[in-house]
């Protein structure tokens, strides 16, 4: 399940033309808590991840930035959903606060 997680995101990824190439690209800095918000989702509700959207950035104080993503993901019943995540962080440490999900079922 690791191995798909990781296959997962290096897909979406090299999609979006983001892993570091011979011309200069660079990964962006949000990779890093996507691949978090992806990891925790598939703990928290057992289920695979469809797709995979980086909202933005917010900072919310100066030691808090928020990274939101939105993943689309199907229950092992079949059943598809949005999961919205919200990872805070510490941007100058790069540490991990909180983590907090929202389901919705709309696109």
């Amino acid at each position: 399940m690791k191995m798909l997680i990781v296959t997962f995101m290096s897909v979406i990824l090299s999609f979006t033309g983001v892993f570091a190439t011979s011309n200069g690209a660079t990964v962006p800095d949000y990779a890093k808590w996507g691949i978090i918000a992806v990891k925790e989702t598939q703990t928290k509700y057992n289920v695979d991840i469809v797709d995979y959207k980086h909202i933005g950035r917010t900072s919310l104080t100066a030691n808090q930035s928020r990274e939101q993503f939105k993943l689309w993901v199907r229950a092992k019943d079949g059943r598809e959903f949005a999961v919205y995540v919200n990872v805070d962080f510490n941007p100058s440490t790069q540490q991990l606060k909180n983590v907090q999900f929202t389901e919705s079922d709309r696109h």
